[in-house]
């Protein structure tokens, strides 16, 4: 659900901390991503509910998600191997993988219409062409899109 919701890598969701987690301005901060840069990314509703019950439900100390041993965190492989039983217990045939997710992430901001600038930001992307890559366009909202001529009122003739 972090993944999803806030664009995570997968070595960054294992890494973090119970104080990484900032409930009152519904953020999540990533220490030391990809290039070692810290950055903060969204924590959302559905999300921070959860994070709450798991918390009560579980108290991890230090790291969010605890690996065996107590002063370890998950794996990585721990996560994809719990992303791939619950893709094939859904039914999902599709090659969908962790990252699948980050992915999908940026593509549905942008379809929702967040600028690309932002979603590089969530991202921790250096590169604007690193972000382009993750979000290509979809189609399924191109035939919504008004030409800026009917914009201006470019309709009235058919011709």
């Amino acid at each position: 659900m972090l993944m999803y919701s806030a664009g995570l890598r997968v070595g960054e969701v294992v890494k973090l901390k119970i104080e990484d987690i900032e409930v009152k301005r519904k953020l999540i901060r990533v220490r030391g991503g990809k290039g070692r840069k810290d950055r903060y990314t969204v924590l959302s509703e559905i999300a921070l509910r959860t994070f709450r019950e798991y918390v009560d439900k579980y108290k991890p100390e230090k790291w969010l998600f605890p690996g065996q041993r107590k002063d370890k965190h998950i794996s990585t492989r721990t996560v994809q191997a719990i992303f791939e039983k619950a893709r094939d217990k859904a039914g999902i045939k599709k090659d969908a993988t962790v990252h699948s997710l980050r992915h999908s992430f940026a593509t549905h901001l942008l379809e929702s219409g967040v600028d690309l600038r932002y979603i590089q930001e969530l991202l921790g992307h250096k590169s604007s062409k690193t972000t382009e890559i993750y979000t290509h366009v979809s189609t399924k909202n191109l035939s919504k899109i008004k030409s800026p001529l009917d914009l201006m009122g470019g309709e009235k003739h058919s011709e």
